[in-house]
Formats: C-alpha cells, sequence, structure tokens
C-alpha cells in the first residue's frame, strides 16, 4: 500500500480579490496558516483594516494527518459563508490555510443561497490568487552515536542522500535528520541495525 505523504498548501498570503454582488462587496484573504495563534493574528490584522466591514467570515483548515478546522459564519446566517468558505479549502484540496471573506452590506439583502455563491465565489477567488505547492510529510528521527561511529553513521546518511536539520558532533554526537514519511521505515531500519547506533522518532 502506498503511503500518501504529501500535501498542499499555500506558498504566501493572497493578494486582496474583490467580489460584488447586488452592492454589497466582499473582499477575500488566503493565508498560510500553522497554527490557531496565526489564524488570530491574520484575523485581528484584517479586522483592523476593514474596521468598517460588517462581517468577517472565516475558515481554515490546519494539519496534514490529524485535521483540524474551523468555519465561522460571523453572524451571517447559519452556514451560508464559513461552510461554503470551508468547501473551497476541500475543493482545492489545500490545508495549513485560512481564508477571511470581508463582507461590506450594499443596503440589498442577498438571501441565505445569495450570500452562499457570494461567499464560495470570495473563497474561490483568493485561492485561485495564491501560489499553490505541493510539501511532503516528514518525519524526524534523532541519532545518537559515540564519536567513534561517525563514519559508518555518515556513510548512511550520504548512501541514503538523507536532509540533516541539527547536528551536535561532540564525544558524544546526536543528529537530527528528516525523511519523507513513505521512506522512514527503511531509513530507520537501516540506523537501528547499526551496532552503537541509536534511533528514535522526534
Amino acid at each position: 500500500m502506498e503511503v500518501q505523504d504529501t500535501y498542499k498548501t499555500i506558498l504566501k498570503p493572497s493578494i486582496e480579490t474583490l467580489f460584488k454582488e447586488k452592492n454589497s462587496k466582499f473582499f477575500g484573504y488566503a493565508f498560510p496558516v500553522k497554527t490557531e495563534d496565526d489564524v488570530k493574528e491574520h484575523l485581528e490584522a484584517i479586522k483592523k483594516q476593514h474596521h468598517a466591514a460588517r462581517h468577517w467570515c472565516y475558515a481554515y483548515q490546519i494539519g496534514t494527518e490529524t485535521i483540524a478546522y474551523r468555519a465561522n459564519d460571523d453572524g451571517e446566517p447559519n452556514n451560508s459563508a464559513g461552510m461554503p468558505i470551508y468547501g473551497q479549502i476541500q475543493s482545492f484540496d489545500v490545508t495549513n490555510v485560512l481564508i477571511i471573506v470581508v463582507r461590506y452590506f450594499g443596503g440589498v439583502k442577498l438571501g441565505v443561497g445569495g450570500l452562499i455563491s457570494a461567499y464560495r465565489t470570495s473563497a474561490q477567488l483568493s485561492l485561485e490568487a495564491s501560489k499553490i505547492v505541493e510539501r511532503t510529510i516528514n518525519i524526524e528521527y534523532l541519532i545518537v552515536f559515540d564519536y567513534k561511529n561517525m563514519n559508518k553513521v555518515m556513510r548512511t546518511i550520504k548512501e541514503k542522500n538523507l536532509n540533516v536539520v541539527d547536528q551536535k558532533l561532540e564525544l558524544h554526537c546526536e543528529l537530527t535528520i528528516s525523511v519523507r514519511k513513505k521512506d522512514a521505515e527503511t531509513v530507520f531500519n537501516s540506523f537501528s541495525i547499526l551496532y552503537e547506533v541509536e534511533i528514535k522518532e522526534l
């Protein structure tokens, strides 16, 4: 069975997009996020920027294997804003993404159907304005060994073309390596068979 070890996300914040419907204006933004604190920061910044707006609706999805998501209607009728925005995150198949749609009411009610369509379109525009990239899901291992075993550890790292993210090379050495999930088991095994070398997942 092939391990799914890639995911799609956006590289950097999108440009501001604008969608108009019956005098209402919908400003859309997409941001790369990793934590809920990132989400709060972007929301606060957008609320300051658009302090005169009526609604700041948003949806986000964080995580690759364990997914956390939230959809917020911010005062719009139930499921007329947050879920249509979240639906676009799903249809573009991206994660670690926050989409905020700011609405300025234009005096004409759009009805629930109109709102769903407007929020969905605005979210779609902000994702279309983003650069979507594919990333790999990586696992980090800590390799612990004495200096005298350095050569055999380094040989394995070179043979397998591994990415060393951190190292402490003294009498007692520690290396942190980052490995694609699909290769993780093979890499783990190739170190665990080495005499006097310890490997553990971080």
